[in-house]
């Protein structure tokens, strides 16, 4: 029995790499999926690939707030129950810290944690009864690469959020979990780094490749499927073993 069908999900940043991936692999379990993104014609090309009458669409900038209203406005009105709610969308600006402007900080907090953070609590009040909350974090939140400071640093409160919130709403069994990939063959990844960085981030892990977005879009459906029923507060590392090879 396919246990996630019907289920309602919604999934910011859905338009392209790890939040396009996650959408297609509930649309494939049968799910009915919600996905953002910042611009209308993104959403029109995710909806025309994924090609799916239980994909719906919602113009909606996570790093702002009159946006995420906008969302939850649509949300209200469409009747549903989220029962799952993946926190996916987000950016990075790596430089020095030396070299760090105001605006990038900004950019990055105001997408990366202040986003996920009024979105889960404008959506809290339509979340079901036993949803699962997701939160996508970075492996760099536990490593400390240089010119990473402020992306690390927001996944890292992304990763406090969680848990707080995992141990606010277990009253209503919700769960609330962190999936943190690795180095992962994104448009936005591939479309910014050169071939010689691309094998660099292979080389660093032990599985000597980068992830698909496939498969944090399984870890995803992991966490979201009551085969995940105990888990709630915890990180989830899918980084091909990045992290424990490169501390070897």
């Amino acid at each position: 029995m396919n246990k996630l069908k019907d289920k309602v999900a919604v999934i910011t940043g859905g338009t392209t790499g790890i939040g396009f991936a996650t959408a297609q692999a509930f649309i494939n379990a049968e799910a009915k999926v919600w996905i953002t993104g910042r611009t209308a014609e993104k959403l029109e090309k995710a909806a025309a690939e994924i090609n799916s009458p239980n994909l719906k669409t919602v113009t909606s900038d996570t790093s702002k707030l009159e946006e995420i209203s906008i969302l939850e406005k649509v949300i209200a009105e469409s009747g549903d129950k989220i029962d799952v709610l993946f926190l996916n969308a987000g950016i990075g600006t790596f430089k020095g810290i030396e070299q760090m402007t105001e605006e990038d900080f900004d950019g990055q907090f105001n997408t990366n944690v202040k986003g996920h953070f009024f979105t889960l609590q404008k959506l809290i009040p339509h979340l079901a009864d036993g949803a699962s909350v997701i939160i996508t974090s970075s492996t760099a939140a536990t490593a400390a690469n240089a010119g990473t400071s402020v992306y690390a640093a927001t996944k890292g409160a992304l990763n406090k959020i969680a848990q707080v919130a995992a141990n606010e709403l277990a009253e209503r069994n919700i769960r609330v979990n962190v999936v943190s990939p690795g180095s992962t063959a994104t448009p936005g990844l591939t479309s910014v780094i050169s071939e010689e960085i691309k094998q660099h981030f292979a080389s660093v892990t032990a599985l000597k490749r980068l992830g698909e977005p496939s498969e944090i879009a399984q870890t995803v459906l992991f966490l979201a499927s009551d085969a995940a029923s105990f888990i709630t507060g915890t990180e989830i590392i899918a980084d091909g073993g990045y992290l424990n090879y490169a501390t070897k």
